[in-house]
């Protein structure tokens, strides 16, 4: 049995929040690098190059990325050997944001969904904890922006829909959502499970990292294909036109019921904010 304290999982969960909000990860710098150079639309070109400054900017002057900070969602992968000193996961979790959110100065998104009173601290956090082999905590956090959440959809398709299914109903999701997701997007998709399974295999599918295929040769066609019909919809950088509507689709699968297929579309903007560490 290895000992972790609260203390230690508040401190790493702060720097996570304040890190995160101030340095977009090197996948997504490279793919809007990458993009800037392919994209066919003057004004696409100049909108991805504002957002690699913008990037340049925050980390040099600790300003975040976006006002919009977030709402702070955790996946915990817990390790059984794990024993966790001086409280509950949730509450260290909820405490290092917290901190982060004061001390980074970010901005306090949550609250009521009736009154609309602020919590004021930016918790409770979105804490999903799965248990798993070993002694080690490993973390991820996800700074998820309303914009682009309020784009996010699932449904219930028949079976018979199959893959062509899946895809209209992204492509017309995609559409419909246009501008406020603020393009280039990342989508993520879970399909399969259950009516509240296939939502957190989309969200937990934006985790992982433009430049890190798919393993399953199949899916990354899938996700291949999807990404060329979502920039040929021609909605371009943060709306204004252009060939760079989607840096990237990521999906997760499951087993699912005979009679179902459950289908979740998590959409994440430009400004894709995600950390991990291991304690």
């Amino acid at each position: 049995m290895r000992a972790v304290t609260t203390s230690e999982i508040a401190k790493a969960v702060k720097k996570a929040c304040i890190e995160a909000n101030l340095r977009l990860a090197p996948d997504v710098l490279a793919a809007l690098e990458q993009q800037q150079k392919l994209e066919s639309s003057p004004s696409g070109r100049e909108v991805l190059r504002q957002l690699l400054e913008n990037a340049q900017k925050s980390a040099e002057s600790g300003i975040p990325l976006c006002q919009d900070t977030g709402l702070a969602i955790f996946f915990v992968d817990l390790g059984q050997d794990a024993h966790i000193e001086g409280g509950l996961l949730e509450d260290a979790i909820n405490e290092g944001v917290r901190q982060g959110y004061r001390d980074g100065f970010l901005r306090k998104s949550v609250c009521s969904p009736f009154s609309r009173a602020n919590s004021g601290d930016n918790t409770p956090a979105i804490v999903h904890t799965r248990l798993v082999a070993g002694d080690k905590i490993k973390i991820a956090f996800l700074a998820k922006g309303g914009g682009s959440e309020n784009m996010s959809r699932v449904t219930m398709l028949a079976p018979a829909e199959g893959w062509e299914g899946i895809k209209k109903f992204v492509l017309q999701r995609v559409a419909e959502s246009g501008p406020n997701p603020c393009p280039p997007i990342i989508v993520g998709l879970g399909i399969g499970g259950s009516f509240e399974s296939a939502p957190l295999l989309a969200k937990k599918a934006l985790l992982r990292p433009l430049d890190e295929p798919n393993p399953d040769a199949d899916l990354a066609a899938k996700e291949a294909e999807l990404l060329a019909a979502i920039n040929r919809l021609g909605i371009g950088p943060m709306g204004l036109g252009g060939d760079t509507t989607c840096l990237g689709v990521r999906i997760n699968l499951a087993p699912c019921h005979i009679a179902s297929l459950p289908l979740a579309v998590n959409i994440q903007c430009h400004s894709a904010r995600h950390m991990e560490f291991t304690l």
